[in-house]
């Protein structure tokens, strides 16, 4: 008898993807990557974001506990947010979606500073010291 799909395992890509795989909320994971923001100063870095959008973006990653949400007025309430290790973990696959980006969409690549070569992100084996392909991944087989 076949799996119904409650059923079959879910993929690591598919959890990640039920967490964070929104345009908005990547666009949030992005903007704090460059250190915490208050909220106004989230929603001018992501641009045409609407007010309401933010703030459920920003209760979903809490949630995950991807950002930490620090108080800095009583009255009004008001947070400053900033990324926790877990979030600030999302900084690899951003990169590794905006070079995507890049070179398939039109934009420049990110390159080195010393020599101006564009970079490629590469899986990495710490214990072998080598790089890996996808064939060899283990978990890579359903992205």
């Amino acid at each position: 008898m076949a799996e119904t799909p409650q059923e079959q395992a879910i993929s690591p890509l598919d959890a990640a993807l039920q967490r964070v795989g929104d345009r908005w909320t990547l666009l949030v994971v992005e903007a704090l990557l460059e250190g915490p923001r208050r909220f106004g100063d989230l929603k001018d870095a992501v641009g045409s974001i609407a007010p309401n959008v933010l703030t459920q973006r920003l209760r979903a990653l809490e949630a995950e506990r991807l950002v930490i949400a620090q108080p800095y007025s009583d009255r009004p309430p008001r947070y400053v947010y900033e990324l926790s290790d877990a979030g600030l973990e999302l900084a690899g696959a951003l990169r590794a979606l905006a070079d995507w980006g890049a070179r398939h969409g039109g934009g420049e690549p990110p390159r080195h500073d010393a020599c101006g070569t564009p970079l490629e992100a590469v899986w990495w084996c710490p214990t072998c010291e080598r790089a890996v392909d996808g064939d060899e991944a283990d978990g890579l087989h359903h992205v």
